[in-house]
């Protein structure tokens, strides 16, 4: 077996995920991601073992949290707080740099999941030890000019999930069964 490969079975990584910001960015750019999708992307191209989805908890999305346990994420949830006009606001921050600083010595390297410039400061801490994988940026025409400032910002540490659309966009098949279906009756 080469190095590389026996490295790369070897790799025990873990993906910290700002749900909010990912569903944010990905939604902006007019598509829907495939979470079983990306599951299997962060295990396969990432060597991710463990992948924390941080997320505000709202009785009726239990659907989605049971679609993303069963693609495989862990999921940590935040209270919600509702302000008027129905607005929602479940901070996850300070949780998933918590939860990423506790695992520390578990994991190899770290992905984070985020275009929040509030985690600039744990990717530079990240990086510094050699702990950081990659940079999973939403969007990249909405992501925080701080990234930009780190040492660390290069092609090999961040990449967009704009880049990504192909590999991890949902799509519907019963869509394509109709759009066949109804192109052969024309």
């Amino acid at each position: 077996m080469k190095e590389e490969e026996k490295n790369k079975n070897s790799a025990n990584n873990y993906a910290f995920i700002d749900g909010q910001n990912l569903h944010a960015g990905v939604e902006s750019l007019g598509w829907k991601l495939d979470h079983k999708k990306f599951r299997d992307y962060l295990r396969d191209e990432l060597d991710v073992k463990r992948a924390y989805l941080f997320i505000g908890f709202m009785e009726e999305q239990q659907p989605l949290y049971n679609a993303l346990q069963e693609a495989g994420f862990i999921l940590h949830f935040k209270p919600l707080i509702r302000h008027q006009e129905s607005v929602i606001k479940g901070n996850v921050d300070a949780d998933m740099v918590l939860q990423t600083m506790v695992e520390i010595d578990r994991y190899d390297q770290a992905v984070i999941v985020s275009g929040d410039g509030d985690f600039a400061g744990l990717i530079r801490h990240l990086a510094g030890g050699n702990k950081l994988k990659r940079v999973i940026i939403p969007n990249r025409s909405t992501y925080s000019s701080l990234f930009k400032r780190l040492d660390e910002y290069n092609d090999k540490n961040f990449v967009f999930m704009n880049d990504l659309r192909g590999k991890l966009a949902y799509r519907d098949s019963r869509k394509k069964f109709l759009r066949n279906n109804s192109a052969e009756r024309s």
